[in-house]
């Protein structure tokens, strides 16, 4: 397994008691909507509410660059949830595809991981599968703000 951890940050173990829930959907246009769809319904659920925004736009981010810049036929979205932070896993099936938080300068895109690194606690990429890679996941964990947990 490797990983390439795009921030300083130390890499955030899975919450140890948080809820975990799975989605795979197939590699359309539509997956971004569904994934952001998803998540946001998460945390609304688990009281997270002070981060959707914030997950809203870097599962919309990671899972567009799956879909454009992959043929798996499955993306699949994990998402941890404990009291104090999500994390988010979307995993597709091309291993040599490793994201990049570098803009084109002369690009009007390319700009999405910079955006999933500025607003996430951490973030990065793990390649699975040793000699022979079989997938990827790209990550990002959002901490929540000191606090009390919302009401619903």
């Amino acid at each position: 397994m490797t990983t390439v951890n795009a921030t300083a940050r130390p890499v955030p173990p899975p919450p140890p008691r948080g809820d975990t829930y799975r989605l795979a959907l197939p590699n359309t246009a539509a997956a971004p909507k569904v994934a952001r769809d998803f998540v946001s319904s998460l945390l609304g659920i688990n009281r997270h509410g002070a981060l959707m925004e914030d997950a809203r736009l870097c599962v919309t981010e990671v899972v567009t660059n799956a879909h454009r810049h992959t043929a798996t036929p499955l993306i699949r979205v994990h998402v941890t949830v404990d009291r104090k932070r999500v994390t988010v896993c979307v995993a597709d099936d091309e291993p040599w595809a490793l994201p990049v938080a570098v803009p084109v300068s002369d690009r009007d895109s390319g700009r999405g991981l910079l955006l999933v690194e500025s607003l996430a606690w951490a973030w990065g990429a793990t390649v699975h599968g040793g000699c022979s890679p079989g997938h990827k996941v790209v990550w990002f964990t959002l901490a929540r703000p000191s606090g009390p947990l919302e009401t619903v």
